[in-house]
């Protein structure tokens, strides 16, 4: 028999406990039988679904495994999702900030906005915008201001990129989420060397509230957690 509770620290976020005594981090799914990707795994309790959301497909999923202090997502949030691909992770922060909230995706790619699109559709706190996170001006018109911006984009300048948006579209005491690739940035350093420089730059604009890194989910990754 299944047993569902809500996650300790993360609103609307919740665990899955199996018959073996598993458990896995699950949403309530605002877009009940739809599938994001073609083996995502959902149950029903009631009248309501549940997403099983895999930390080896969503780096948010694994920070939340890790131990991450503060996930600054709440119902009615408004998020600003730079480099949302095919839209996974962002579908999950759909789930957790609900139909009052809203999450304005920015990919670049026209391959994987194909499948955002999708996705968008089926849920209606969702946009896709196509354009490039490094020029914000061309979808200042297209955003509000953001509660939380949350990145997720394998760039060199991928700090840059991501303060650039902070400086444009969080609010003062706002709260933004980062996952740094550290091969994207330097594959001839060690990953902890990039982590604290990058974390030495980010430092001077932004107080860092809690960084954790991402292995076994997902390797050379760390997740931060930062306050404007």
């Amino acid at each position: 028999m299944l047993k569902i509770t809500p996650h300790e620290n993360v609103r609307n976020v919740f665990w899955v406990e199996f018959e073996d005594r598993t458990k896995k981090l699950a949403t309530r799914s605002l877009a009940p039988g739809f599938k994001v990707y073609e083996d995502e795994r959902s149950l029903k309790e009631g009248s309501d679904e549940y997403r099983l959301w895999d930390p080896y497909r969503s780096k948010l999923a694994a920070a939340i495994l890790k131990g991450v202090e503060h996930v600054p997502l709440q119902e009615g949030s408004k998020v600003l999702y730079l480099g949302a691909a095919s839209g996974t992770t962002a579908s999950f922060v759909s789930d957790i900030i609900g139909p009052e909230g809203y999450v304005y995706c920015v990919e670049v790619s026209s391959r994987p906005l194909r499948d955002l699109l999708e996705v968008c559709n089926k849920r209606l706190n969702m946009s896709p915008i196509l354009a490039d996170a490094r020029q914000p001006c061309n979808y200042c018109t297209l955003v509000e201001k953001a509660d939380v911006i949350y990145q997720d984009i394998a760039q060199p300048d991928q700090t840059d990129i991501f303060l650039t948006n902070v400086k444009a579209f969080l609010h003062e005491g706002g709260y933004a989420v980062l996952a740094l690739k550290a091969r994207s940035i330097d594959v001839t350093k060690e990953p902890r060397e990039i982590f604290r420089n990058e974390m030495e730059k980010l430092e001077k604009e932004m107080e860092i509230v809690d960084a954790k890194i991402l292995d076994p989910y997902e390797k050379d990754h760390a997740m931060l957690v930062l306050r404007r």
